[in-house]
């Protein structure tokens, strides 16, 4: 048997969001996680896979606080949510919430 060393890339998530139906998708999942985390982290990737520096510039935003509000690890404030999901051009809407 021969030993053949494998190659693994990292995956980003990022890289598939080339559409605003997946987009749309995508954040759909991240809020029915219901985890605020998830959810940060999920609309940094969206902003990544539309281009930081372009979302940067639509709120007034340094490149450097979207990362760091945007990562596993951040908090942003609801108002810069709210200002990069109306970049991402994401709605965030409320309805009844069903019983399960």
């Amino acid at each position: 048997m021969t030993d053949m060393a494998e190659k693994l890339t990292t995956f980003d998530p990022a890289e598939g969001l080339t559409s605003d139906e997946a987009i749309a998708a995508f954040m759909a999942e991240a809020f029915a996680s219901e985890d605020a985390g998830y959810i940060a982290h999920a609309l940094g990737v969206v902003a990544r896979a539309k281009g930081m520096t372009q979302i940067a510039s639509e709120t007034g935003l340094s490149r450097e606080q979207l990362y760091r509000s945007f990562s596993e690890n951040g908090n942003p404030t609801l108002k810069t949510t709210i200002c990069v999901m109306k970049a991402l051009g994401i709605e965030l809407t409320a309805r009844p919430h069903s019983a399960p």
